[in-house]
């Protein structure tokens, strides 16, 4: 899985609970994904390269897309 080279976010391990709730045996081991996209964007130097950076990096503004 890609991880964010901006921010570092990767995927998330935890626990999916039931509905009912009531029996610990119905707690499953679940693994959540980021939603990383690969962009091109320009680096420090102004050059454009391809990079994979998660949406909220995208949306804040803390990466400079090139066209």
């Amino acid at each position: 899985m890609a991880k964010c080279e901006i921010c570092e976010r990767g995927m998330l391990t935890g626990r999916h609970i039931s509905i009912t709730r009531s029996q610990v045996s119905r707690r499953a081991k679940r693994n959540w994904k980021t939603n990383v996209k690969r962009v091109k964007i320009l680096d420090a130097n102004g050059a454009a390269r391809h990079a994979y950076v998660c949406t909220s990096c995208l949306r804040d503004g803390k990466v400079k897309r090139a066209i």
